[in-house]
């Protein structure tokens, strides 16, 4: 599916950021890269649900402001700001949790956008020690290389849906460079490298489906 690994990971950049949010400590994890496609196709994928199950999930409900949705099996929320093509801002209700996402597209030129996402959590110490920001940012990993293979291919569903690349080398091979990259984003923005590291191993199992390293 992915013929160049190193490629598909070295075109998003990552970063963790700390700061605070009414009054609590929060991180962010920020994803950027750039799409060969206009703005308004865009950010036509990003929102009409007919496009969105090709390469993130099924979404209900309305993605206009003040809008409710859900996603299938995962988070639901309100859209707190809509301004086409764009920015898209969100709550993410997930588990008794509330973080928040936000999207914002510029236009390169006709055929070129460049996307940033942000998505934003209280921090909570013992799941960051065990997971890391990485646990959040894989699965947003997968999600832009889902989005990118929709664009370039058509491809009518997201790579990790298909059981059967989830059990490839390339898909293992993906998940730990993905973590290995959010690892070095934590160390950037002034985390433990022992405790990043460890981090990232557990969030690696994790998505590869293995037990967590011992003592992780």
């Amino acid at each position: 599916m992915i013929h160049d690994i190193a490629a598909a990971i070295g075109a998003t950049s990552r970063i963790v950021r700390k700061r605070e949010r009414d009054g609590k400590p929060a991180e962010s994890v920020i994803a950027e890269r750039t799409y060969d496609i206009g703005i308004k196709d865009l950010w036509d994928a990003l929102t009409n649900p007919e496009r969105l199950p090709r390469w993130f999930s099924p979404v209900t409900g309305d993605l206009k402001l003040g809008g409710r949705y859900q996603v299938e099996g995962n988070a639901g929320g309100t859209v707190t700001v809509c301004d086409p093509p764009k920015t898209l801002e969100l709550t993410w209700e997930f588990g008794g949790t509330v973080s928040w996402v936000e999207v914002h597209l510029h236009a390169v030129s006709e055929d070129e956008t460049h996307l940033q996402l942000v998505h934003e959590g209280h921090i909570d110490p013992a799941w960051a020690e065990k997971y890391g920001p990485g646990a959040t940012g894989v699965g947003w990993d997968l999600g832009l290389l889902g989005l990118q293979t929709h664009i370039a291919s058509g491809w009518s569903k997201p790579p990790e849906a298909d059981m059967e690349w989830t059990r490839t080398d390339e898909y293992k091979l993906f998940v730990r460079k993905s973590s290995a990259g959010w690892r070095d984003a934590s160390v950037a923005a002034g985390n433990n490298p022992q405790i990043a590291a460890s981090a990232a191993a557990n969030t690696t199992s994790f998505y590869l489906g293995e037990a967590p390293p011992e003592g992780g």
